[in-house]
């Protein structure tokens, strides 16, 4: 298994901690096979906060593309229905990922399967806007007010424009950045600064 761990730094963080606390609740309430799986979480004698999850041989997305060059489409297809049906059960339970991009994206061989993706690092995750209540949570609890959270490459224009709790459409307009790195390459408007890219999400 791999186990994450709070670093230590940041162990006295309460905004940090109840962030890792909700990101391990999440993911180990999802049982889609192209999620990530958590064996166990809890907190250790010293206080530190860890989870137990799948040990994951093989790439990132970004990894792949990087080393091998863009996917022929039949095999993008096949990665982005399988990181499609991921969210569709997050999505299902209230869940918005937020930060879906190449580096949170494992590719790899199991059960002797080649190719199964793994979508990890569900650190961002907010409940929908109209979940909120009935998940018992709010982006504002952890985010602060105004803050743009996300990976600029990816986001969607709500979560440029700021929005704190962007709904299933975010994510896959996400998706939808992924697949064109997947076959290009590139993500959509690389080569501009963290601030262009936001701005092109949301203009062009």
């Amino acid at each position: 298994c791999a186990i994450k761990l709070i670093r230590p730094e940041h162990a006295g963080n309460a905004d940090v901690l109840r962030r890792f606390e909700r990101e391990v609740q999440a993911t180990a309430a999802l049982t889609h096979p192209n999620t990530i799986a958590i064996y166990d979480y809890g907190i250790t004698d010293d206080g530190t906060f860890y989870y137990a999850m799948e040990y994951l041989p093989g790439d990132t997305l970004e990894q792949l593309v990087m080393r091998d060059g863009p996917m022929d489409a039949p095999r993008c297809i096949h990665v982005l229905r399988q990181i499609a049906g991921a969210l569709h059960e997050a999505h299902s339970a209230g869940l918005t990922h937020r930060d879906i991009k190449p580096g949170n994206v494992m590719l790899g061989a199991r059960g002797g399967v080649a190719d199964v993706a793994k979508l990890l690092d569900f650190g961002l995750v907010t409940a929908h806007k109209a979940d909120a209540d009935a998940v018992g949570d709010t982006a504002g609890d952890i985010t602060q007010t105004g803050m743009v959270v996300g990976t600029p490459a990816y986001m969607s224009p709500e979560q440029c424009a700021g929005d704190q709790q962007p709904g299933p459409a975010s994510d896959l307009y996400s998706l939808g950045a992924l697949g064109y790195f997947l076959v290009t390459g590139r993500s959509p408007f690389e080569g501009r600064a963290p601030l262009q890219m936001m701005l092109a999400h949301m203009s062009e």
